[in-house]
């Protein structure tokens, strides 16, 4: 049994349009902010290597005081030497400026263990720049500080 199609235009349209959602990227302000929790969710999971696939190989931290490698091998020693730990962030604020972008944001360490933080946790204000690579962001230097 074939149907009369009276009007074709509203099902082409419903077809593009639903191509194009699923062609079409998250925002990048999204996107970063997707990397800074897929980052986090890898730090809680002693992840080194989850942490380090979203920072350039040309990172610099701490204003050129730690390369990539050197962050590398700070979180190793972080993740071999602390029994439990978990990380929550606080709003994100985000700068994007073309394929340059800067992210600001409040993290707290917290260490259930008391540990190696006996006061069970420690706060950090972080400033972190990223570039667009490809259709990914990186996060190419850092800044952190204690917050006071």
């Amino acid at each position: 049994m074939q149907r009369n199609i009276r009007n074709p235009l509203p099902a082409i349209a419903f077809v593009l349009c639903t191509a194009l959602a699923a062609c079409s990227h998250p925002p990048d302000e999204t996107r970063i902010r997707d990397a800074i929790a897929r980052m986090q969710a890898a730090a809680e999971m002693r992840n080194a290597s989850g942490v380090l696939g979203h920072v350039g190989n040309d990172f610099t931290g701490q204003n050129g005081e730690i390369d990539r490698a050197g962050l590398a091998r700070l979180l190793k020693l972080e993740f071999l030497r602390n029994d439990a730990f978990d990380i929550s962030i606080g709003t994100i604020a985000i700068e994007i400026d073309g394929d340059r972008a800067t992210a600001r944001f409040q993290m707290t360490v917290g260490d259930a263990s008391r540990r190696w933080l006996p006061n069970g946790s420690e706060a950090f204000a972080v400033v972190s720049g990223w570039r667009r690579d490809g259709s990914d962001w990186v996060c190419y230097n850092a800044t952190w500080n204690d917050k006071e």
